[in-house]
C-alpha cells in the first residue's frame, strides 16, 4: 500500500477521487475506481489503520483478534464472494452461538435442541417442535415491533428469556420501542441446524480481514492517509469527487440534528487456558450480566495455542457510531439528511453510517459494487 504521512505529502498531487473511510464500503470503491475506472484516488482515515471496524490484529499471545467486535462473514451473493476472494483465501467456518440461560449454555437462535434443554422435551421431528412453538406463540394483530416479532413466533416466556433483556442491553431501548426489523433478523427453527446464519457461503478470510484489505488497496492509483479527519484536508486536496462513508449528518454538521446511533466498548482479554468456551460466542441475555456477549477467537480463526483471546462486549451510548438506531422518527430524520446528500454534487454517500442502514458486511459490498457502476461504468457508457 502507498501510505503518505502528512496531508502535506498528500497535497502534491491531484486526485480525480477523495475516498472517506478504509472500511468496506470505501475499500472496495477505492479499488474499483483505480483498477476498473483507471481514477487516481486517495483514501483517508481518522484511524491508524485501514479495514474500519473489521480491523484484525495479533495481540501478545500471536491471537488473530477482532479489536472491534467479532466480524463473521457469511453471504449467498456469489458477486460479492468472487469479488472479495480475489483479495484472499478462505477458511470454511460455519458461525456456532450459545445462549447462558438458567445456569445452561443453549443453541441461539432458537431450535428444537434449544426447546428441548429448556423445556425437558423430547421432541423429534420438525413437526413436533414446530406444533410446539406454535401452542406457545401468542399472535399480535399487528407486526410492527421487535417485540410483536417474537411473541407473535415465540410467545412470551421465550421472548423474555433471549430476547428482551439482550435487546434492551443492546439498544438501550425495549424491543417494543424498536422497529421490527431488529429481531427479525434472528430466526427461529424447528430442526437441529445449530449454526447462526443458514447463507451459502460462510468463510472467514483465511490471514484475516486487514491482511485482505491491505491487498485490495495495494493499487499504484492508490494512496492512503491516516490518522486524518476528512475536514483537515478540505481545501489542502486537489480532487474533483468524493466518496464519503462516514455518518451523513456529521457531513452536514448535524444542522438538522444527531442521527442516533448505538456504540460498543471492548474489553480483550489473554486467558491462560487451552480453550474458554465450546463456540466462537456465547450471548448473555441478562440484563443482570453487563456485557452482551463473549467472543473466544480461536473457533474463528482455526489457530491452535496454549493459551487463548477473549472480548467481553458493552453496549454504550457514547463512542464511536455502530448501529443506525431502527426507529420510525430516526428514519424520518435521515430521510431529511439524505434530500441534502441527494443535492450535493460530485459527492456519493456510501456504507451503514452513510446511508443509515443496519447493514452486513457483505451487503455495504454489494452496494459499494453498485454504486460504483451506477456512477463510474453506467454513466459512462450512457
Amino acid at each position: 500500500m502507498r501510505i503518505l504521512k502528512t496531508i502535506e505529502d498528500a497535497s502534491q498531487q491531484r486526485y480525480d477521487v477523495l475516498v472517506v473511510g478504509a472500511g468496506f464500503a470505501g475499500s472496495v470503491m477505492a479499488e474499483r475506481m483505480a483498477e476498473e475506472a483507471g481514477l487516481n484516488v486517495l483514501v483517508i482515515d481518522r484511524r491508524e489503520h485501514v479495514a474500519g471496524n473489521a480491523f484484525d490484529h495479533e495481540d501478545a499471545s500471536g491471537i488473530l483478534i477482532h479489536r472491534y467486535g467479532p466480524h463473521i462473514f457469511h453471504t449467498n451473493s456469489e458477486d460479492v464472494f468472487a469479488y472479495l476472494s480475489r483479495f484472499t483465501d478462505w477458511r470454511p467456518y460455519e458461525h456456532r452461538v450459545l445462549a447462558q440461560v438458567e445456569e445452561k449454555q443453549v443453541p441461539m437462535p432458537i431450535n428444537r435442541t434449544t426447546l428441548n434443554m429448556i423445556f425437558g422435551k423430547s421432541l423429534s421431528t420438525d413437526e413436533e417442535a414446530e406444533e410446539f412453538l406454535a401452542g406457545m406463540a401468542e399472535p399480535r394483530d399487528e407486526i410492527r415491533t421487535s417485540e410483536d416479532v417474537v411473541v407473535s413466533k415465540v410467545g412470551q416466556h421465550l421472548y423474555e428469556m433471549f430476547f428482551r433483556g439482550y435487546t434492551r442491553k443492546q439498544w438501550g431501548l425495549d424491543p417494543s420501542e424498536l422497529d421490527r426489523s431488529v429481531t427479525a433478523r434472528v430466526p427461529t427453527r424447528v430442526d437441529t441446524d445449530d449454526r447462526y446464519f443458514g447463507d451459502k457461503f460462510q468463510q472467514m478470510p483465511a490471514n484475516g480481514y486487514t491482511a485482505m484489505f491491505e491487498k485490495m488497496l495495494d493499487h499504484p492509483r492508490i494512496c492512503i492517509l491516516l490518522d486524518t479527519d476528512y475536514k483537515d484536508v478540505v481545501g489542502k486536496i486537489d480532487y474533483d469527487r468524493m466518496v464519503f462513508t462516514g455518518p451523513v449528518d456529521e457531513y452536514f454538521d448535524f444542522r438538522l440534528g444527531k442521527l442516533p446511533y448505538r456504540s460498543l466498548q471492548f474489553r480483550h482479554e489473554m486467558v491462560d487456558q487451552e480453550q474458554f468456551q465450546p463456540v466462537g460466542v456465547v450471548n448473555y441475555p441478562n440484563e443482570a450480566v453487563p456485557y452482551t456477549r463473549i467472543t473466544e477467537y480461536k473457533h474463528l480463526t482455526g489457530q491452535v495455542a496454549p493459551t487463548t483471546s477473549i472480548t467481553y462486549e458493552y453496549p454504550s451510548a457514547e463512542g464511536d457510531p455502530y448501529y443506525p438506531i431502527p426507529r420510525p422518527e430516526n428514519q424520518e430524520l435521515f430521510r431529511e439528511y439524505d434530500k441534502l446528500a441527494n443535492a450535493e454534487e460530485n459527492v456519493l454517500f456510501v456504507g451503514r453510517l452513510a446511508t443509515y442502514r443496519y447493514y452486513n458486511m457483505d451487503q455495504v459490498v454489494g452496494q459499494a459494487l453498485a454504486t460504483f457502476r451506477r456512477a463510474f461504468v453506467e454513466t459512462k457508457e450512457a
